[in-house]
């Protein structure tokens, strides 16, 4: 095993590990890591490797909450089919978008996330819900629209995804949650695929940094019931670090630039 290699299952543990903990939020630091960790050198090959890890990530969870029954399947189908083509779309115009200036504006993006991670969201909704005549329309638009926005920049989503099927059809944050994971692995699969195409995908890196996100995980999970009753703590002090993590990846895409 190369340096490289070795660096790319820290990594991917310390994702895994995020995301079993805090839940949403942790796969946007996939593409800082890959590029100034683990030395992926060209950004693009870092959000096509990274969105073939988050894709991959998000099925595994999307299973543990199928088994548990938190997912609403015809709500969360429409959302994500309807969101593929937007992912296409995203990506698309992504690849076109000079490497350096689509970091900068990914560490806008991670500031967003850090900010919508410290709202308090309401749990409330409608367990109940079905898809009718009156929710699809409005999942198929905001399923496109999430699903552009994560093609574009090549991440999860599901700060997005999950406020959005909320809005959409009224279901209960739970709920969200466990559906938004089938979009945020088809919208992950579809980017993948996109920049794969061009070549724009390390499957190498990606292996072991998959490899190293299950074993993160697992014990994420673990930490995530022993600390359970410090989860709101937790979860400002990650969006600290992610806003953190944005300024680097600004000032060193700005200085690639030469801006500073």
């Amino acid at each position: 095993m190369h340096l490289q290699d070795l660096l790319a299952v820290l990594c991917g543990a310390l994702v895994g590990l995020s995301l079993g903990m805090i839940g949403g939020g942790g796969s946007v630091l996939a593409t800082p890591l890959l590029l100034y960790v683990v030395g992926v050198r060209d950004p693009h090959v870092a959000i096509g490797t990274s969105a073939s890890a988050v894709a991959l990530n998000a099925f595994a969870n999307l299973a543990q909450h199928a088994r548990s029954g938190t997912v609403k399947w015809p709500c969360a189908i429409t959302f994500a089919l309807s969101g593929v083509a937007g992912a296409l779309l995203g990506s698309t115009a992504g690849k076109l978008v000079d490497g350096q200036k689509l970091l900068a504006l990914f560490a806008l993006v991670m500031v967003g996330v850090a900010i919508s991670m410290l709202r308090n969201r309401s749990a409330a909704g409608d367990p109940t819900v079905r898809l009718n005549a009156r929710i699809a329309p409005r999942l198929i638009a905001t399923g496109f629209a999430a699903g552009l926005l994560s093609g574009f920049f090549g991440i999860g989503g599901g700060f997005l995804i999950v406020p959005g099927l909320m809005l959409a059809s009224g279901m209960p944050i739970l709920n969200a949650v466990g559906s938004s994971l089938a979009s945020v692995g088809v919208f992950g699969t579809a980017t993948a695929a996109n920049y794969a195409i061009s070549g724009l995908v390390d499957w190498r890196v990606a292996g072991f940094f998959i490899a190293g996100g299950i074993v993160g995980g697992a014990f994420g999970m673990r930490l995530a019931i022993r600390l359970a009753s410090q989860r709101a703590a937790l979860t400002r002090v990650f969006a600290a670090v992610l806003i953190g993590v944005a300024a680097y990846v600004l000032y060193r895409s700005l200085g690639a630039l030469g801006v500073v």
